[in-house]
């Protein structure tokens, strides 16, 4: 069994210690709100308390290999980050919420040079927990959003979020 502790995926999960192994860690609802409506959301959870998009997949609808439409909203399961992002990159018009590591090789393949924008939040957000309940510790790293297709970049030009917004 492999001990993911030990692995670099990790790096790539929310989580501080082993007993916070989760790959489920909900998007405030005030950062959904804060970017208008999304026709879907392929990454919902499956008990998730707020609307994220009009149309939420779960787990159990494969949102993965589902086919896409409308605007997106994206907050990926980070130990599958790549394929993920490689999607919506591909697809174009979606915003994603992933943790700031603009090292990696997701950020390198699927984010410069496809995406059109990047909101960096001022500090570090406190995710949710499955049941709704805010963390009491923040995410452990800085987070961004990713905007593809200039009306999402748009979008984050301009929403009221504390942070700074740049174009690419």
């Amino acid at each position: 069994m492999m001990n993911l502790f030990d692995t670099e995926k990790t790096q790539s999960l929310h989580i501080r210690n082993k007993e916070d192994y989760t790959d489920i860690w909900l998007t405030p609802p005030e950062i959904i709100q804060a970017l208008g409506q999304f026709d879907l959301d392929p990454c919902a959870h499956i008990e998730q308390p707020w609307e994220t998009a009009k149309t939420m997949y779960t787990i159990k609808d494969d949102g993965y290999s589902k086919e896409w439409f409308g605007r997106v909203w994206m907050n990926p399961p980070y130990s599958e980050i790549d394929r993920w992002m490689q999607k919506l990159s591909i697809y174009g018009n979606g915003i994603a919420l992933t943790f700031a590591r603009t090292e990696t090789q997701y950020f390198h393949n699927y984010v410069w040079g496809k995406a059109k924008g990047i909101f960096f939040f001022d500090g570090r957000l406190n995710f949710h927990r499955a049941n709704g309940v805010k963390a009491k510790m923040n995410a452990g790293a800085p987070s961004v959003l990713i905007a593809y297709g200039r009306e999402n970049a748009e979008v984050l030009k301009t929403c009221k979020l504390r942070g700074f917004y740049t174009e690419l």
